[in-house]
């Protein structure tokens, strides 16, 4: 049996590229969306856009890189996102739904799947442990 051929370091090299590009581009698109200067979610086919290569060899290469498909980093991202948002007393879930482009529906639906639990237990389950620290503090 034949050992695999290893990848050119060129090709090595540009993959990484693209991976940093991408996760640079979801970081900034987010960026936009939460700030207000965009108002649609991209989806992977316009980050590949953005990067000028077709979406299938982003894809491709962003699996091959990180064992990972591109939308497990964005939806991470938009949960990072979410989390942070949620954190801040002053502003409805509804709001942060519709900050994030979603309707609160399908905004509680994606945010349980990744989390397990709706945005409003996750909020409360952050002010109860922000409470208790309180109370240990003080």
């Amino acid at each position: 049996m034949s050992k695999p051929t290893a990848l050119p370091a060129a090709l090595l090299a540009r993959q990484h590229e693209i991976t940093a590009d991408f996760l640079r581009e979801i970081d900034r698109h987010l960026a936009d969306i939460v700030a207000g200067r965009a108002t649609e979610m991209f989806e992977i086919r316009d980050f590949a856009g953005i990067l000028c290569i077709h979406p299938t060899h982003l894809s491709n290469t962003i699996k091959l890189a990180t064992g990972h498909a591109p939308c497990y980093f964005f939806e991470a991202r938009i949960m990072d996102v979410s989390r942070e948002l949620l954190r801040d007393p002053r502003r409805s879930v509804a709001d942060i739904a519709a900050n994030l482009t979603y309707d609160p529906s399908n905004f509680t639906k994606f945010f349980k799947r990744f989390q397990g639990c709706t945005p409003k237990q996750y909020r409360e389950q952050v002010w109860a442990t922000q409470r208790t620290a309180l109370a240990e503090a003080g």
